[in-house]
């Protein structure tokens, strides 16, 4: 059984972060999971996308801070810079914490775990944050690319803007934004047909010819949401890395 509280990070509705604990009886500080959920940063998806690997994180000892942020469409006010802005305040909140002992989290070992467009604000946000390592599972790297191939609709569109420009494009690239300076592990399936796998394997190329250390999974017979499924194999891989420190 694992106890699930919300805390806010700032006074909109989506600026909120949903928490689980592990058993009362495990023993603290715990590995902290900070995850970012995907859905091409749009309000029609939202944080609960990541509450199978939340449960499943939380059961196995890790303290869970599953993070919603403003998003594009309606009233919810996101966008760039925005999104991005959300999670680095979630992270800020999240160090601050840690530091004054209110969450029974280690913070030597606190890995953002980010799906599509969340391993994208994971990538973003992890220079000066509390973050020790960072996991992307399908993750959207090339905004270029992904603007280029129409990728979720428009989606690019709909987050940087009409008109961005190269160096925004690049700018809120991790492609372009390498070295990172954390340890990675990226997750990629080859069945994918929303975010495709040669996003992840230009960019473990980059990151890797910039010095950052990246453990790279292609998994041949996974689809973009079985790296969230924590019935399928490619979960597996994960927690397997994850497990091992």
């Amino acid at each position: 059984m694992t106890v699930t509280d919300t805390l806010c990070y700032g006074k909109h509705p989506s600026q909120v972060i949903y928490v689980r604990q592990p058993d009362a009886d495990a023993d603290a500080p715990f590995p902290v999971a900070v995850l970012l959920h995907g859905g091409w940063w749009r309000d029609r998806f939202d944080a609960r996308l990541m509450e199978p690997i939340a449960a499943d994180l939380a059961d196995a000892g890790w303290l869970v801070w599953n993070i919603e942020y403003r998003r594009t469409g309606g009233d919810d006010d996101g966008g760039w810079p925005q999104t991005l802005d959300d999670v680095r305040a979630a992270l800020d909140l999240l160090k601050v914490r840690l530091t004054e002992g209110a969450e029974p989290g280690d913070p030597a070992r606190v890995v953002a775990i980010g799906h599509s467009a969340g391993g994208h604000l994971g990538l973003m946000a992890a220079p000066n944050s509390p973050l020790t390592a960072i996991v992307g599972l399908a993750p959207v790297t090339d905004l270029r690319a992904s603007r280029e191939a129409g990728l979720g609709e428009g989606a690019v569109t709909a987050f940087l803007g009409p008109d961005p420009g190269e160096s925004l494009v690049e700018g809120s690239s991790p492609r372009y934004r390498v070295p990172i300076g954390l340890p990675q592990i990226i997750v990629h399936g080859k069945r994918d047909d929303r975010v495709p796998v040669e996003q992840s394997r230009a960019y473990v190329e980059a990151a890797r010819a910039a010095g950052d250390r990246v453990d790279y999974v292609e998994l041949p017979h996974a689809d973009h949401f079985d790296v969230i499924d924590p019935a399928h194999e490619a979960w597996w891989a994960t927690r397997e890395r994850l497990d091992a420190g």
